[in-house]
């Protein structure tokens, strides 16, 4: 893997998967929207609202996986200095944002009918919360700091800090007494979800999955490029 360290090994294989990426992402949302649109069944108790569960739930585990990738490429990062891994973690963050927003966004349209009200402060709620400010105090950092080296830095320092909140968000139904419902597809003896529902879940998944390292890899090209495009005007600099 130490050959991908090298930026034009990477990019090479990045516009060499990149099609094939976006071919595979259509192909899981036309079979995942279609299983989740047509041929599942309404919930019994949830009627028609049940079909929210195909976007949120893994909007909701794509915020989590992206925020555990920033934390491992930020670790590399620190303790192997791999000069890939920084932009990995930053490029991540803004899609990791946009899947915890969605996933929020489509709780609180999901709570309503099923709860009530459009938010509540439980614990998962409240822990989901605490992800997106990490994902949009990370972003700061980058945003705001004009030294790389120095951003880069703290950035590792806060992604390796706010991945404590992961295990949070995923036990918290089971530590404490929430409005949500414990693990129903992940748990011992099999997932408790009917076939029909668990299928189009998994296909959805697998699609934002999919879509996640599209838009990962565009962002690490565009990334790459900036880095090489700001080490030109400093040598310009430095020689005039």
């Amino acid at each position: 893997m130490q050959k991908f360290a090298n930026p034009t090994v990477f990019l090479k294989l990045a516009n060499a998967l990149l099609p094939w990426v976006w071919l595979v992402t259509l192909l899981l949302f036309a079979f995942g929207l279609y299983g989740a649109l047509v041929t599942s069944p309404p919930d019994y108790q949830q009627g028609e609202t049940v079909r929210i569960m195909y976007v949120h739930v893994p909007a909701a585990w794509m915020a989590m996986f992206t925020y555990g990738l920033m934390a491992f490429a930020s670790a590399i990062a620190l303790i192997f200095r791999h000069p890939l891994a920084d932009a990995a973690a930053k490029t991540a963050a803004p899609l990791g944002a946009m899947f915890c927003f969605l996933a929020l966004a489509t709780g609180s349209l999901w709570g309503k009918p099923m709860w009530g009200t459009w938010w509540v402060w439980d614990a998962r709620l409240t822990s989901m919360f605490v992800l997106m400010l990490l994902y949009l105090g990370y972003i700061a950092i980058w945003q705001s700091l004009d030294d790389p080296h120095r951003a880069a830095s703290l950035a590792r320092i806060m992604a390796l800090v706010g991945a404590l909140n992961l295990p949070i968000i995923k036990f918290s139904v089971e530590w404490w007494n929430t409005l949500h419902q414990p693990a129903s597809v992940f748990k011992m003896g099999g997932p408790a979800i009917d076939s029909s529902m668990l299928w189009p879940l998994l296909f959805m998944a697998l699609a934002y999955t999919s879509l996640f390292v599209a838009l990962h890899l565009h962002a690490l090209r565009t990334e790459i490029a900036s880095r090489k495009l700001r080490q030109a005007r400093l040598s310009a600099i430095r020689t005039s």
